[in-house]
C-alpha cells in the first residue's frame, strides 16, 4: 500500500534559507520582507499595490471594512464555497445573500446573481473554485445593467458608482483570465497562502486591486495596513527609527498582519513559481489522459486556471464509499465543498439547502483527488487504477 498525502507543502532549501536569514536579521515581524513580497506579488499580478495579511479571510474582511460595508448592506456570494467567503459578510454586519450554482457547475449562477441584486447590494464575492476563474466579463455586464440600483454610501463607493467585485481568489493565484492575471481582473482580489495552497507562507493572504489612481491606491494601502495593526498610524518598523516612537490609534481595529518570517517563505515560493505550476499542469494532464472521471476543466480559450484542486464527479457507486476505499489504499482525498446551507451556522441564519438544489447535486458526487507538484506519475497511475477498480466492483 502506498501513502499519498492530499496536499503537502513543497518547501525547499531556498525557503528554509530565506527564513533563517530573517531569523538572523533581528527583524522577524512585519517589515522589509513583507514589503518585498508585496512588490513581487504586484509585479506578478500586474497591479500597482498589494497588501499582505495573515489570511485571505482577513483580506476580504478588511476590504469590506475599508469599503464601508456594514449593517443595512447586502453582499452576494456563492452557496458552493468555504465559509470564509460568507463569514466575512456577517463579521461586518451586512446581510449574507447566497446564490445557487447552475446545473453541472461549481461557480455561482450568473442569472441567479442578477436576480439577487437589490438597492442594498454593495459587493459581489464570486469564488474562483479550484483555481478556475469565474466569468468576470459576465459579472461586470450584469453589474453595469444594475448600475441604477446602486446607491453609494461614501467616497470610495462613489468612485465605482456601481456594485463592487471582491474576488475570492483563495484558490487562483497564478490563474489567467482572458490574458490578464487574476489579481488584476476584479475590482479587488483576495488570495490565500495557506499551507495547502499552490504558493504558501504557512498562513497568509494578500489583497490586490485595479488601480484607482495613485492617491486612492495609497489611501487604500495605508488604511488596510492600519486596520491590520490595531488602527495604529505607524507600523512597528517605522516606530523603531530613532526618535520616531510617537504614534496614534486611528480606530480600535484588528491584528492580522503578515510577518517577515511568513513573507520569507513566500519570496522563495514565488521565485520557484514556474517550476511549481509546470508540475501541477503535468499532473492534471495525466489525470485527464488516464481517468474517465468527470473532471473540472482547468483550461479553455478564455482562461488558464491555477490547477489548485482536482475536482471530479463520481460516476459509479457512492462518493463517501469511494473516499473510504481509497483511504484504505493509502490515498488521501477530500470534498470541496459542503454547500454553506448544509452547515449549522448557516442553517441558524435561516438558509435551507432546499433552495440550492444545484449546489447540493454537485456536492453529493464531488471528490477531490490529490493534485500537487510532489506527486509522481506512478502515484497518479496508482490513484486512477484504484478508482477504476472501485468502479468495476460497483457496476
Amino acid at each position: 500500500m502506498k501513502n499519498i498525502p492530499f496536499s503537502p507543502p513543497d518547501i525547499t532549501e531556498l525557503e528554509i534559507d530565506n527564513v533563517v536569514d530573517v531569523l538572523k536579521s533581528g527583524w522577524i515581524t512585519t517589515g522589509p520582507k513583507k514589503k518585498e513580497f508585496e512588490e513581487k506579488i504586484s509585479a506578478f499580478c500586474g497591479t500597482n499595490k498589494t497588501v499582505c495579511l495573515n489570511s485571505a479571510t482577513a483580506s476580504m474582511e478588511l476590504c469590506l471594512r475599508m469599503l464601508g460595508i456594514g449593517p443595512g448592506d447586502e453582499v452576494i456570494t456563492s452557496a458552493y464555497t468555504y465559509t470564509a467567503s460568507a463569514s466575512v459578510i456577517d463579521h461586518v454586519g451586512a446581510k449574507i445573500v447566497l446564490v445557487d450554482t447552475d446545473p453541472g457547475s461549481y461557480h455561482l449562477s450568473y442569472d441567479k446573481l442578477a436576480d439577487a441584486i437589490t438597492e442594498k447590494t454593495k459587493v459581489i464575492i464570486p469564488v474562483d473554485i479550484a483555481g478556475v476563474p469565474c466569468d468576470y466579463d459576465r459579472i461586470f455586464e450584469i453589474l453595469e445593467s444594475k448600475r441604477k440600483l446602486f446607491k453609494a454610501k461614501n467616497e470610495i463607493q462613489s468612485s465605482f458608482n456601481r456594485i463592487i467585485v471582491l474576488s475570492d481568489a483563495a484558490h487562483s493565484f497564478g490563474a489567467i483570465y482572458k490574458s490578464k492575471m487574476v489579481g488584476s481582473v476584479a475590482d479587488f482580489t483576495s488570495f490565500s497562502f495557506h499551507a495547502v495552497k499552490n504558493i504558501t507562507t504557512a498562513e497568509g493572504g494578500a489583497l490586490t486591486w485595479k488601480s484607482l489612481g495613485e492617491k486612492i491606491d495609497n489611501q487604500i494601502y495605508s488604511l488596510i495596513n492600519q486596520l491590520s495593526l490595531h488602527g495604529q498610524s505607524k507600523d512597528a518598523l517605522s516606530k523603531t527609527q530613532l526618535g520616531s516612537w510617537e504614534y496614534d490609534i486611528i480606530s480600535p481595529a484588528f491584528k492580522c498582519n503578515m510577518t517577515d518570517i511568513q513573507a520569507a517563505i513566500g519570496l522563495g515560493q514565488i521565485e520557484r513559481i514556474d517550476e511549481i505550476y509546470k508540475r501541477r499542469r503535468e499532473v492534471a494532464t495525466k489525470y485527464y489522459e488516464i481517468s474517465n472521471l468527470n473532471f473540472i476543466t482547468h483550461a479553455s480559450d478564455n482562461f488558464t486556471s491555477s490547477y489548485h484542486l482536482m475536482l471530479a464527479s463520481v460516476k459509479k457507486g457512492n462518493r463517501d464509499d469511494l473516499i473510504l476505499y481509497l483511504a484504505n489504499l493509502g490515498i488521501a482525498c477530500n470534498v470541496h465543498y459542503k454547500p454553506l446551507p448544509l452547515l449549522t451556522a448557516y442553517k441558524n441564519l435561516g438558509f435551507s439547502i432546499d433552495d440550492y438544489p444545484n449546489s447540493f447535486e454537485m456536492y453529493e458526487k464531488e471528490i477531490t483527488l490529490p493534485l500537487h507538484n510532489l506527486l509522481t506519475d506512478d502515484q497518479v497511475n496508482y490513484i486512477c487504477d484504484s478508482i477504476a477498480r472501485y468502479e468495476f466492483e460497483n457496476v
